[in-house]
C-alpha cells in the first residue's frame, strides 16, 4: 500500500464508525398520547338518562332456544371501516357485537362513531385499552387495560359496557377474576373466519357462512375485506334461515360476569 493511501483509509474507517454509532443513539421518536375530544356534560347526561330508560343494552327478545341464532362479532375497531359496515347493517336491519379497543375509541372524533354503533342498537364491548395479551400482565396493568377502555366508553356514549373479548382468546384464572370484579362476561368465538391472515371476500364469507345455530362468529371491522365480504354473508345465512343477534341476544340476558362463552 502507498504510504499515502493508509491515512486516508484509516479516515474512511473513522468516519464510517461514527456515523453508524450516531444512527444507533438517535431517540425513538416520542408516544403522543391521544385524547378524545371534550364532551358536553349536560347533553351526556340527557343521553344517559334516554339509554337507561331504554334499558342498556337493548334487547329484542329473541328466543335462540328455538330460533336459529347467530352472533357476529367485529374486533379491534372503531376504524376507517366501521362507518361502512354499519351502513350494510342498517340497511339489512342487522345487529351485531363490537369488541372495541380503547385506543382506538380515543381516536374516534368527538365519539362519532361509538354513539352511531349504539344508536343504531348494536352491541358494545370491551377489547382492551391496547390489545395486550391479558394474562401476562400484572394486577395494576390488568385492571388498568379494562376500566380505561369502560370509562372512555362510558363518557363519550353513555353506556357501561357488560361484556368483554380477551386479546387473542387469552385468558386464565387472574383475568377471570378482574373481569368479574369489573362486571364483564369473557366472551370468545366458535367460529373464526380469520381474516386478519387470508383477506380474500369470498374466503371470509365463506367460513361465516359455515356457523352453526348458537354460534358466535369472529371478525374484524378494521379490515376492509371483511367488510366486503358483509353483503356475501349475510345472504348465505340468511338463506339458510338464521337471524343475527347481540351477543346478549344470544342468551337472552347479559352474559354473567367472569364466565367464558364460546356459543349458546
Amino acid at each position: 500500500m502507498r504510504v499515502w493511501a493508509l491515512p486516508l483509509a484509516l479516515l474512511v474507517v473513522a468516519l464510517c464508525v461514527t456515523y453508524s454509532v450516531a444512527r444507533r443513539r438517535q431517540p425513538e421518536a416520542p408516544i403522543v398520547p391521544i385524547r378524545p375530544a371534550a364532551v358536553n356534560p349536560e347533553a351526556l347526561a340527557r343521553r344517559l338518562m334516554s339509554i337507561q330508560g331504554a334499558g342498556w343494552p337493548r334487547s329484542r327478545k329473541f328466543d335462540c332456544s328455538k330460533l336459529k341464532c347467530v352472533a357476529l362479532t367485529f374486533d379491534d375497531g372503531p376504524g376507517d371501516y366501521t362507518d361502512r359496515l354499519l351502513d350494510m347493517l342498517h340497511k339489512g336491519d342487522v345487529k351485531v357485537t363490537f369488541f372495541v379497543v380503547g385506543q382506538m375509541v380515543a381516536a374516534d372524533k368527538d365519539g362519532r362513531i361509538m354513539r352511531r354503533i349504539v344508536d343504531e342498537g348494536h352491541e358494545l364491548g370491551n377489547h382492551s385499552w391496547s390489545h395486550p395479551s391479558l394474562t401476562g400482565l400484572s394486577p395494576e396493568e390488568l385492571k388498568r387495560q379494562l376500566q380505561h377502555t369502560e370509562d372512555l366508553v362510558e363518557k363519550l356514549t353513555g353506556v357501561r359496557m357488560r361484556v368483554m373479548r380477551p386479546p387473542y382468546g387469552s385468558t386464565n384464572h387472574d383475568v377471570a377474576a378482574e373481569t368479574r370484579r369489573e362486571g364483564l362476561a369473557q366472551i370468545l368465538w366458535s367460529v373464526d373466519t380469520l381474516d386478519w391472515l387470508n383477506r380474500v371476500p369470498s374466503l371470509v364469507a365463506k367460513r361465516a357462512g359455515e356457523a352453526k345455530p348458537g354460534s358466535i362468529v369472529l371478525m374484524h371491522d378494521i379490515h376492509r375485506t371483511t367488510v366486503e365480504a358483509v353483503p356475501a354473508l349475510l345472504d348465505i345465512l340468511q338463506k339458510k334461515g338464521y337471524t343475527f343477534v347481540t351477543v346478549s341476544e344470544l342468551y337472552g340476558k347479559t352474559p354473567s360476569p367472569g364466565r367464558t362463552y364460546t356459543e349458546r
